[in-house]
């Protein structure tokens, strides 16, 4: 799912919670927005890896050849994993959950975290293409060693 598209949706749905309780500390529904797109940020370090290129630009530059060169793989039915993705396994979820337990605005951060996996899992599933993504670090760690 394009950026774009996290950040309108992540905004709704920090509304959709602010509403509700309006005398909620703001900070933590600012947090729920910033993680709710921000997560990506891990694209962005795997697009650096690739290319060792600290550009923004190139980043999305990347990305776009990486989705061409996906659609392409997929209508021929290559089933390939795309770049990995830390930010977005359910290991790294897990922590910020176990640290929002503890410390508030870690939850929050955890509520948009789990938002934007669900965008990205609804789209993902939309295309067929649910098998792109290493969900698990553990495993992707395993692949490595």
């Amino acid at each position: 799912m394009l950026p774009r598209w996290h950040i309108f949706l992540g905004a709704l749905f920090t509304l959709a919670i602010w509403l509700p309780f309006p005398s909620i500390n703001p900070l933590f529904p600012i947090l729920v927005f910033l993680s709710s797109f921000l997560i990506d940020f891990d694209h962005y370090l795997a697009s650096v890896n690739k290319t060792g290129k600290l550009s923004l630009k190139n980043s999305f530059e990347y990305h776009r050849k990486v989705g061409i060169q996906e659609r392409r793989e997929h209508k021929l039915g290559i089933r390939k994993k795309s770049d990995f993705h830390l930010f977005h396994t359910i290991e790294f979820h897990i922590l910020i959950g176990l640290i929002g337990i503890f410390i508030a605005p870690f939850f929050f951060i955890f509520l948009g975290m789990i938002f934007h996996s669900m965008l990205d899992l609804f789209d993902l599933s939309r295309r067929g293409m649910l098998y792109r993504r290493e969900y698990f670090f553990f495993n992707w760690l395993k692949q490595r060693l």
